[in-house]
């Protein structure tokens, strides 16, 4: 199975490295922030080498402040589509019965 491709935010800001901090997912421990060179970062306010990421850490690097945050996935409404569904089903179903009801008298 092949490696997703890589994404890269840019941020040119003052302090901040082309490769400063790196977040991968990881299937055991969700989202993991790592530095990959001597760079210096914090997660709400205290400077780790790898860490797991939570909802509302807030990332410092040079003069950047982001905020780590993933909305709860929702599904999408779908109630309609559904209730359509299955009432082609029913006529589909109406139809083939009436179908053989005729066939059977002619």
């Amino acid at each position: 199975m092949g490696r997703a491709p890589d994404s890269d935010l840019r941020i040119e800001e003052p302090g901040v490295w082309d490769h400063h901090l790196q977040i991968d997912l990881d299937p055991k421990e969700g989202f993991v922030a790592h530095i990959p060179s001597e760079a210096f970062v914090t997660i709400n306010g205290h400077p780790f080498e790898r860490a797991s990421l939570r909802n509302g850490d807030l990332i410092e690097m040079g003069t950047v402040k982001l905020q780590f945050w993933l909305a709860a996935p929702r599904q999408a409404g779908l109630r309609l589509r559904e209730w359509l569904t299955w009432l082609a089903i029913a006529v589909i179903s109406l139809g083939q019965i009436w179908l053989i009801y005729w066939l059977l008298d002619t």
